[in-house]
């Protein structure tokens, strides 16, 4: 995952480093989806979530598509 301040600075990325562009979403996309990903990490008997509750929190944060799919 890369950080930039404007898909300007992602399309002159791409361009320079040859790397295609995935998915551009906003930093508020990015932590809604942390809340929700990260909300039971410290738990004492954390365990990974299943692909599909994995999916389901993607779906949530509004990150969908073919880019987000954890299936493929």
């Amino acid at each position: 995952m890369q950080l930039f301040r404007s898909e300007e600075d992602v399309v002159d990325w791409s361009e320079t480093t040859g790397i295609p562009i995935g998915a551009v979403f906003p930093p508020e996309q990015l932590w809604e989806l942390a809340k929700r990903w990260y909300d039971d990490r410290f738990d004492f008997d954390w365990k990974r979530r299943p692909v599909d509750a994995r999916q389901a929190l993607l779906h949530q944060a509004g990150l969908t598509g073919e880019f987000w799919s954890l299936e493929g």
